[in-house]
């Protein structure tokens, strides 16, 4: 089965729960929509909880969020091939899979294409290189890629998995209280809406916002645990 939920930081209980009632096995996915968190705090502390997460009943598919390091910036990583596309893993750990951005893969016969990364609204209260990263967003690079391979295909996809929303669906009622919204970047969300004005696509998936949510096509997801396509 392949399941899907939102941001999960570093806490895992309810993954624990869900796989102990739902007696699964590392053959089932959960696809996490960014800020899983497992690469966060480095060294000893990340390998304890992978390690940890290592011995849960299914395998991890994780986007990249903005609150966590990119894992092709860690030695450990190496690029294999699962689902059909490209994904970031390592050999202690192969449940414990990060996506490519721009990569398309087939989960349930859905081809989904991954877009991850955002802006960190609370960067100034955080520490560079400790718990906040420059390269949280998408750079022109990854930007370019994702359309190329949008392009390749027609400008249709099934599925895009995401962890923030093209700008038009922006909830406004979930920004946090004391944040200047005129100096946040939304440069990838107004990124997003060009890919989205422009594609044939089915569902939209991602998180970041910390809500559930469904509008048009598009589901924001945090704490539920869902099977893909379900709605």
């Amino acid at each position: 089965m392949i399941y899907i939920t939102g941001d999960k930081h570093r806490i895992f209980d309810d993954i624990e729960n869900f796989c102990e009632e739902n007696c699964t096995t590392t053959d089932d996915v959960l696809i996490i929509l960014g800020d899983a968190g497992i690469n966060y705090e480095g060294e000893w502390h990340d390998t304890r909880l992978k390690r940890d997460l290592a011995q849960l009943p299914i395998t991890l598919f994780c986007i990249h969020g903005n609150h966590e390091m990119r894992p092709e910036t860690i030695n450990s990583y190496e690029e294999v091939e699962r689902f059909g596309g490209v994904v970031y893993m390592e050999e202690d750990f192969p449940n414990l899979l990060f996506a490519k951005d721009g990569e398309i893969f087939e989960f349930d016969g859905q081809r989904c294409i991954v877009i991850g990364g955002a802006y960190s609204v609370d960067k100034f209260d955080r520490t560079p290189g400790r718990d906040w990263w420059p390269d949280e967003q998408p750079d022109e690079l990854i930007m370019m890629q994702v359309e190329e391979r949008l392009a390749a295909e027609k400008w249709q996809i099934d599925v895009v998995l995401s962890h923030t929303c093209p700008m038009k669906y922006i909830p406004e009622e979930c920004f946090l209280p004391g944040i200047n919204q005129h100096s946040v970047d939304n440069s990838t969300e107004e990124w997003l809406d060009t890919i989205e004005k422009k594609l044939d696509y089915k569902d939209w998936y991602c998180g970041h916002f910390h809500t559930e949510k469904y509008s048009n096509k598009l589901r924001f997801m945090f704490t539920e645990i869902l099977e893909f396509g379900e709605y």
